[in-house]
């Protein structure tokens, strides 16, 4: 417990040192994300949220007080090399789609198929590696991701220790802090960004680890666990695919059309879209931690969906991507209809 929380502090600390100093680095060689308006945002935090995370883990296995373990040391293997990937398309650029089998073959190594089985074990891949990609969705406002982040962190760090699962909770809890620590130079406004390869070492941290805490549990109760645990993320990414599906855009092309887009939209700041949704998330992290120690009934997880539901119906009626401007051809037709009209009605 005592060296639980001395490692947290460290890696608070030493993410928050990393991320200072990647910032120059990141600005010289135009790793950056180009948001709306003149001030590019760096985009190695996550390389900071990443060696925070592992130095500190393998400090920890390396004096002896808390061993990795195979599938704990594993996941965090897998979780490195996922954040590599992702560090790939931050400088050079990747399309989503090996993003996305990239992280699934991260995922594949890490399940555990004995207690899963064939199909289980292939529906937790899939939902891993769409996780990650759902947290990488999420940093699109400042703050968000690692917001979201830390809060689901703790809560997957509370299944696991009422597993008694002590190497995956202590790891869960430096995730936390480490991201804990990057947020003192995300807040808004953003100093340096998670990135990809942070948001997906995230995202792929904590849902493969949410994987491994719901081992030898009901099928039907570990996916509503697992959707508790991660509804926000989710929300957001079934709200950006009906959207586009709906205007009629390509669903991995970009927009303003993200949760936190929708409620500035709506007059928030912010700062104010980051708390909301941070609570929101919690809410449902707690849901599902409740639901797993059986403190709370399934009817927890409902009432997680029945408010996501009500949530992705309500923000569909903003209108993210406002009324398309005329091209030049439709602007010389209309020209040419109403200089006809005159002409008509001067004969």
């Amino acid at each position: 417990m005592l060296y639980g929380i001395l490692a947290a502090i460290a890696a608070l600390f030493l993410s928050a040192a990393l991320a200072a100093l990647l910032r120059g680095p990141a600005l010289r060689l135009g790793i950056t994300l180009r948001r709306r308006g003149p001030r590019p945002v760096p985009l190695l935090g996550g390389v900071a949220v990443t060696l925070a995370t592992c130095a500190v883990a393998a400090a920890g296995h390396a004096v002896g007080v808390t061993p990795l373990g195979g599938r704990t040391g594993a996941l965090l293997a897998a979780g490195a090399a996922v954040a590599a990937l992702g560090l790939v398309a931050d400088v050079w650029g990747l399309k989503s789609r090996f993003l996305l089998a990239g992280t699934a073959v991260a995922a594949a190594c890490v399940v555990p198929y004995e207690e899963t089985g064939a199909v289980g074990g292939a529906l937790a891949v899939g939902f891993v590696a769409c996780a990650a990609l759902a947290f990488r969705s999420l940093d699109h406002a400042d703050a968000l991701a690692g917001t979201v982040g830390a809060v689901t962190a703790f809560g997957v760090g509370a299944c696991a220790a009422a597993e008694a699962l002590d190497g995956l909770a202590v790891l869960l809890s430096v995730v936390a802090a480490a991201l804990t620590g990057f947020l003192t130079h995300n807040w808004h406004p953003a100093r340096i960004a998670l990135g990809a390869s942070g948001s997906l070492f995230t995202g792929f941290l904590l849902a493969a680890a949410a994987v491994l805490t719901r081992g030898g549990h009901g099928p039907v109760s570990t996916a509503g666990v697992l959707f508790s645990l991660t509804a926000l993320a989710a929300v957001d990414a079934v709200l950006v695919a009906v959207s586009r599906r709906l205007a009629g855009r390509p669903l991995l092309r970009s927009g303003p059309d993200h949760l936190a887009h929708r409620l500035r939209r709506l007059g928030l700041t912010p700062q104010g879209v980051t708390v909301l949704l941070g609570t929101a998330a919690f809410g449902a992290v707690a849901a599902g931690v409740l639901v797993h120690t059986g403190r709370a009934g399934a009817s927890a997880v409902l009432w997680v969906a029945g408010s996501a539901l009500v949530v992705v119906c309500l923000l569909l009626r903003v209108r993210p991507y406002g009324q398309k401007r005329p091209t030049c051809t439709t602007a010389s037709m209309a020209s040419s209809q109403v200089s006809a009209s005159l002409r008509v009605r001067n004969g």
